[in-house]
C-alpha cells in the first residue's frame, strides 16, 4: 500500500552475494534490505539473483513498486567473464586509406589476450582499404567471419575519432545480418588504434553475455510493475541507463568497488580520503580527492586499453586472513582466508564451544605451506584465527560493527598461540595485526605520495563487513582519522541506490584552446543529461595532461528525483560546526570566509610550531553545501569573495597572485570557483587563459550580484 514516500533500491552483485537495499528517497534511510547467493550456475545467470533480492525486499518491506523511482545494480559479471576467459569468440574489420593502410592493418590486428591461465581472446582479423569500402564488401567480409565461427564483430578505422563514416557502414551491414556489432568510436573518442581497437574487443567479447543479462533483468523489473529507469553501475563510480550498457558494457568492469565507493561519498559525506573495501579475503584500497574517486585506465591481461575505472589497489589481507606460525613464531597473516579454508571465525563461535582448544598446523590448498593455524575443540569443531578475532581481543571492533564478535570466545581460541609463542593473548594479538598492518600501511603511503594528498586532511574509510578487523589498527598506527561506513556490510548496495549520473568525454588536444575546453564541457554535459541527470545540478570537472595531450571531461549529476528531494539545508551554525569538526577545531575558531547561495566557505587559522623555533600559519579550508557534505577539504588555502560580474577578473587576480615563478619553472595553484551549487574544480588546469574559459561559461547567465567563492591552494603540483 502506497504511503506517499518514494524509494531507491541498489543491489550489488558480488562474486558470493547478491545483496539488495531499500532506501528512503527521501532521509536516506536503509528501510529495507535482502540477500541471496550470487546465482552464477542459473540458467539465467546473475540477472536471476538480481530479480529474486529486489522482489524480496520489496515484498518484505511491503512497498508498492511503482513508489520505487530509483533502481540500480552493480554487476561482477564482465570482470567475472573475461577473468575466466568466459567471452564470444570476436572478428575485427580494420579499415583505413591505401596511404594509411601499411601502418593501420598491423595497428588493428589484435593479438592474443591472455585472460586467465590457458584461456585466450584470440580476434579474427580482417582489413579493407577505404578506397574499396562498401556495402557488397562489407557482406562480404562479414559473411565470411561468421563462418569462421565469429559472433561479435568489432569495425575499427584509422581516425574514426574525426571520420566515424566506414565504421557507421559496418554497424549497418552487421545490424542487416543479426551479427552483434561495436565501433571503436562508440567506445572511446581517443587516438591510438591499437589501445582503441583492443578496448572494443574486449568490449564485444562480453557484449552477447551482458545484453542476455539487461534484457532478463529489464524484463523482469517492469513485469514487478518498476517504471523507474533501470540503471547499471560503471567502474569508474557513476551510474548509467541499461540501454547504454548494453552498447558499453565494458566500462562495468571493476564496478563492485565503485559501488562501495559511491556508498562513502553520498553516506558518509567525504571529500578527501583514502577508502578500504575489507572482505572476508582481500581489500581494495583506493582514493577519494575533491569528492570524486581516482580514476585511471584499466588493463586486460596485461595490455593497457581507454576504459576509465577506479585506481584500486588490491591485496590480500583481509577480516578473515589467518594467522601462520613457524616454530613459536607468529610468521605471517594471509594470504588465505577462513572463507578460502570452509572454517568458521573463533571470534563468532560461543565461549563455552571453545573448550580445550588445540593448535593444528594445516594447507588451506593443495600446493599452501602448511603452516596455516587451526584450532581443534574437545567438541570437535575447528575453528580459524583471524585478523577480526584479534580485533575482537584487542577492543577495535565495537558493538554495532559487522566485524563485533565475542572478545572472551577469541581470547580463548588465542590462549594456546600466545602460550607457544610465551607471550600474553593480548600481545599475540597485537602481533597479528601489526603483521596484517604491515601489508596496509605501504600501500596507504605510496597512495597518499601519489595523489598528493594532505596527510593531515587524509581520512582512513573503512567499508565491508571486515572494515573493523583492520582499519581502527591501521588508523592508530598511522595516526590517521578514520570512519567506519554505517551499515558497512552493505554499503556497495547503498553506494548503488546513491550513486550519481556520471559520463566522461576523453580527447587528445595538443595545446587545448579555451575554445577546445568549453567545447568538451558541453559534450560532457549533454552526453550525462542524456544519460537522466538533473541539468541544474551538473558538474563537469576537466583535467589537461601536457605529457600525453588528453583533455579528460568528466561530467556528475545526481538524477531528476534525487534532485527535487534534496535533504533538508543545513543551519549556517551546523555548517559551521561540521567545518569546525572536520577541522578539530572549537567552533569558535572559524569564520565563514565566503558564501553562495547553496555552499558556504569556512576557514580558520592554525599555528605551529617547526624545528622549536619557526611558527607557521596555516589556513584550513572547507567548503560545505546545503545538505551538510564538505565539498572541499585543504590544510591551507586562499578563499576570496566575488560576485558573478567580477569573478572573472577576481579569479585572475588571485590566480596571479598565488603562481610561483621559479626561474623556467611556473607552480600553478589549483583553483575552485563556487557559483550556486555548482563547485568548479579547475586543480587539472594549468593555464590561466584555459581556467577563465572554463570559469566563464559557469558564470555567463547569473545575475551580475550573484555571489561568488574563489579557492586557491598553493603548492599540490609541487609535493
Amino acid at each position: 500500500m502506497s504511503d506517499g514516500k518514494t524509494y531507491r533500491i541498489g543491489i550489488d552483485v558480488g562474486g558470493t552475494f547478491t545483496k539488495a537495499v531499500l532506501i528512503d528517497n527521501s532521509s536516506f534511510e536503509v528501510v529495507g534490505r535482502f540477500s541471496v547467493m550470487t546465482t552464477h550456475s542459473d540458467a539465467r545467470g546473475v540477472a536471476a539473483g538480481v530479480v529474486e533480492v529486489f522482489s524480496n525486499v520489496l515484498e518484505r518491506s511491503q512497498v508498492d513498486p511503482k513508489d520505487v523511482v530509483f533502481l540500480a545494480h552493480s554487476t561482477t559479471q564482465a570482470t567475472n567473464a573475461l577473468l575466466e576467459g568466459d567471452v564470444a569468440p570476436v572478428g575485427i574489420i580494420g579499415m583505413a586509406s591505401r596511404v594509411e593502410s601499411l601502418l593501420a592493418k598491423g595497428q588493428s590486428s589484435i593479438k592474443e589476450i591472455e585472460l586467465a591461465p590457458g584461456r585466450f581472446l584470440r580476434p579474427v582479423h580482417r582489413f579493407i582499404t577505404t578506397d574499396k569500402l562498401d556495402e557488397a564488401m562489407v557482406r562480404q567480409t562479414l559473411e565470411e567471419l561468421r563462418a569462421e565461427g565469429v559472433e561479435v564483430v568489432v569495425a575499427s578505422s584509422a581516425f574514426s575519432v574525426d571520420d566515424q563514416s566506414a565504421e557507421e557502414m559496418v554497424i549497418k551491414v552487421a545490424a542487416e545480418l543479426g551479427l552483434a556489432v561495436c565501433g571503436g568510436h562508440e567506445i572511446t573518442k581517443l587516438y591510438g588504434l591499437t589501445t582503441r581497437t583492443r578496448t572494443a574487443v574486449i568490449n564485444a567479447s562480453i557484449l552477447p553475455k551482458m545484453i542476455g543479462t539487461a534484457n532478463m533483468t529489464e524484463e523482469a523489473v517492469r513485469e514487478a510493475g518498476i517504471t523507474a529507469p533501470l540503471m547499471i553501475m560503471r567502474g569508474d563510480g557513476g551510474v548509467m541507463d541499461v540501454q547504454e550498457m548494453r552498447r558499453r558494457p565494458v566500462v562495468t568492469m571493476l564496478s563492485g568497488p565503485a559501488a562501495s565507493v559511491a556508498g562513502a561519498l553520498m553516506y558518509l559525506r567525504v571529500s578527501d580520503g583514502i577508502y578500504f573495501e575489507v572482505g572476508g579475503t582481500s581489500t581494495n584500497i583506493g582514493v577519494i580527492r575533491n569528492g570524486r574517486p581516482t580514476v585511471k585506465h584499466a588493463r586486460v591481461g596485461g595490455h593497457d586499453t581507454y576504459v576509465n575505472s577506479l585506481d584500486v589497489r588490491v591485496i590480500g589481507i583481509a577480516g578473515g586472513s589467518m594467522v601462520r606460525m613457524r616454530g613459536n613464531d607468529i610468521h605471517d597473516v594471509g594470504p588465505r582466508s577462513a572463507h578460502i579454508a570452509g572454517l568458521h571465525y573463533a571470534a563468532f563461535a560461543k565461549p563455552e564451544d571453545i573448550v580445550d582448544p588445540r593448535i593444528e598446523l594445516f594447507r588451506p590448498k593443495d600446493g599452501d605451506p602448511d603452516d596455516y593455524i587451526a584450532i581443534r575443540c574437545a567438541n570437535g569443531e575447528r575453528y580459524a584465527l583471524t585478523n577480526t578475532c584479534a580485533a575482537n581481543i584487542l577492543g577495535y571492533a565495537k558493538p554495532g560493527w559487522h566485524a563485533y564478535g565475542n572478545a572472551e570466545s577469541a581470547r580463548r581460541a588465542f590462549a594456546p598461540l600466545a602460550q607457544r609463542a610465551g607471550i600474553t593473548v593480548e600481545e599475540a594479538a597485537r602481533r597479528v595485526l601489526q603483521k596484517a598492518a604491515s601489508k596496509v600501511t605501504g600501500v596507504v603511503e605510496d597512495l597518499v605520495k601519489e595523489y598528493a594528498l594532505d596527510r593531515d586532511q587524509a581520512v582512513l574509510v573503512g567499508e565491508g563487513g571486515g572494515a573493523a578487523s583492520l582499519i581502527p589498527f591501521v588508523a592508530e598506527t598511522m595516526k590517521l582519522d578514520f570512519k567506519i561506513s554505517q551499515d558497512a556490510e552493505v554499503i556497495s548496495s547503498i553506494g548503488v541506490a546513491l550513486a550519481l549520473v556520471q559520463e566522461t568525454i576523453e580527447r587528445v588536444i595538443p595545446t587545448p584552446t579555451p575554445e577546445d575546453l568549453q567545447r568538451i564541457k558541453r559534450e560532457a554535459f549533454d552526453a550525462v543529461v542524456k544519460l537522466g541527470a538533473a541539468p541544474e545540478n551538473v558538474e563537469v570537472t576537466i583535467e589537461v595532461d601536457p605529457q600525453t595531450q588528453r583533455v579528460r571531461a568528466t561530467a556528475m549529476g545526481a538524477s531528476e528525483m534525487r534532485a527535487q528531494d534534496m535533504r533538508k539545508q543545513v543551519s549556517e551554525q551546523e555548517a559551521a560546526d561540521i567545518a569546525a569538526t572536520s577541522m578539530g577545531l572549537a567552533p569558535d575558531t572559524v569564520k565563514l570566509a565566503g558564501s553562495t547561495d547553496d555552499v558556504r566557505v569556512y576557514q580558520a587559522e592554525v599555528q605551529e610550531k617547526k624545528w622549536k623555533i619557526f611558527t607557521s600559519r596555516r589556513h584550513p579550508v572547507r567548503a560545505v553545501d546545503r545538505e551538510g557534505v564538505i565539498r572541499i577539504q585543504r590544510s591551507d588555502g586562499v578563499v576570496a569573495q566575488a560576485s558573478a560580474a567580477n569573478g572573472l577578473q577576481q579569479l585572475r587576480d588571485l590566480w596571479e597572485s598565488v603562481t610561483i615563478y621559479n626561474g623556467d619553472s611556473v607552480i600553478a595553484p589549483d583553483m575552485f570557483v563556487v557559483a550556486g551549487r555548482r563547485i568548479v574544480d579547475l586543480s587539472g588546469i594549468t593555464a590561466l587563459d584555459q581556467a577563465i574559459a572554463i570559469s566563464r561559461g559557469e558564470l555567463e547567465g547569473l545575475p551580475p550580484e550573484a555571489p561568488v567563492v574563489l579557492i586557491s591552494v598553493q603548492g599540490a603540483r609541487g609535493l
